[in-house]
């Protein structure tokens, strides 16, 4: 975990309140960019599982999300059927939504036919040319909803097969997961996270 000063702990984004759960997914994932195809499918599914509900109730779910799901491997995924549904139904770890259960099967078979874990993160990355959107918002007020390429990224991977993956969604997804660096300038993460290219 990045070793935070008392004062730089205080400058954190405040959407991460103080729980340590939170904090630790502040200081350690949120906005890094994430390059493996794998983690990029698995957070784009627990996005779409968020909707309607706060990511906060996503992430302590996550550790049983991944038991239910084999880990977020999607050829494993794809070959779900309609036992596995009502196994994941039964789930009461999970979030227990069929047409979200089903959207990630469908995104699973999406992933593959899009050419797996490399292909998948040039997919996604190469909205941004390959390197993260370094914004600099002051506030949290300042920051967006949604984005005019968030829409354009979320039409693209709907026109793939993905599901609950709307513009909302997705500019959460490309924050959470690097391509756009959303820390507010006074957060000590901006400029840790920083605007790397593609390796």
């Amino acid at each position: 975990m990045p070793d935070l000063s008392a004062s730089d702990a205080t400058n954190r984004c405040p959407w991460c309140g103080t729980d340590p759960l939170y904090v630790a997914y502040h200081d350690e994932e949120w906005g890094v960019p994430e390059r493996d195809g794998r983690a990029l499918f698995e957070k784009l599914i627990l996005d779409g599982f968020q909707a309607g509900l706060s990511w906060f109730t996503i992430l302590k779910k996550r550790p049983a999300f991944r038991t239910a799901f084999d880990g977020f491997e999607p050829e494993r995924i794809a070959r779900y059927g309609e036992a596995d549904v009502a196994r994941l139904l039964a789930d009461s770890g999970i979030v227990r939504h069929r047409g979200k259960i089903e959207a990630t099967i469908d995104g699973a078979r999406a992933w593959i036919e899009i050419g797996g874990a490399d292909a998948f993160e040039h997919f996604l990355w190469d909205f941004t040319g390959g390197a993260p959107i370094v914004n600099r918002f002051e506030t949290a007020a300042e920051v967006p909803a949604e984005t005019p390429l968030s829409r354009e990224v979320s039409k693209a991977l709907k026109s793939r097969g993905f599901r609950f993956c709307g513009p909302t969604i997705v500019y959460a997804f490309m924050q959470a997961v690097g391509m756009v660096n959303d820390h507010l300038t006074g957060c000590p993460r901006h400029a840790a996270v920083g605007g790397a290219r593609r390796p």
